[in-house]
């Protein structure tokens, strides 16, 4: 791995934890009224296209970082679903 590498995990690694505080907080409350379903619909699908670019590409960094950024931003899209009567 080399420092250019290392540099792409390190960013991916803060815009992803990023959201972690957003999604506990989300799951805790119960509450995603303050969530905008239409920016987050659009944001996962953003991401899944650079998760899709990573892959043709085969840059790690862009796979890891999207990735997970996927998961915890469904995640938030999810509990917006789910707690849309709440």
């Amino acid at each position: 791995m080399n420092e250019i590498q290392i540099l792409g995990l390190a960013a991916g690694s803060c815009t992803t934890v990023a959201f972690l505080p957003q999604v506990i907080k989300t799951w805790k409350s119960g509450s995603a009224k303050d969530l905008s379903l239409g920016m987050f619909s659009f944001f996962c699908f953003g991401v899944l296209l650079w998760l899709i670019y990573g892959i043709v590409i085969k840059d790690i960094p862009v796979i890891v970082a999207n990735s997970l950024t996927l998961v915890l931003a469904s995640s938030l899209l999810y509990f917006k679903l789910r707690f849309k009567n709440s």
